[in-house]
């Protein structure tokens, strides 16, 4: 698993950055980040990285895989998904999930899991862009 730090360096390399260009951004001491290897990073340190970089801190602690989501969206996908592949799976599930009467196989069911999990996450994108208000939208640096 990425580790902080990892996450920040490539998340920073992306953007064209260096990790002392971001640490410096962002109003800490040059080699702060470096630090993160060894030490845990303090919660405002990684908020002010994470507002430079223009993701979410929870993004940079692991917490979630997308860049944007907090703690609570991550949860909110999963739950989501988990509704969705639990009403497939029961004797209610819909017609494409029967290949001539039989049961898809688990290959299948995963690659279609997946599918669903990037609409999902992809929806709750579209949704926070369409329904922030201005005023709370973060301006990109």
């Amino acid at each position: 698993m990425e580790s902080t730090f990892e996450r920040i360096k490539n998340t920073a390399k992306l953007r064209g950055m260096s990790l002392r260009e971001v640490a410096s951004k962002a109003g800490l001491g040059e080699t702060s980040i470096y630090k993160w290897k060894t030490q845990e990073p303090k919660g405002r340190d990684v908020a002010k990285v994470a507002k430079k970089l223009g993701v979410s801190a929870d993004y940079l602690l692991c917490l979630t895989d997308t860049p944007q989501f907090t703690r609570r969206d991550e949860r909110d996908v999963q739950n989501i998904l988990k509704d969705m592949t639990e009403g497939l799976s029961n004797d209610s599930a819909l017609a494409y999930m029967k290949n001539g009467g039989e049961e898809i196989d688990e290959e299948d069911a995963e690659l279609l899991k997946a599918s669903l999990e990037n609409v999902i996450r992809q929806s709750k994108l579209l949704a926070k862009q369409k329904f922030t208000p201005k005023k709370y939208r973060k301006d990109k640096d």
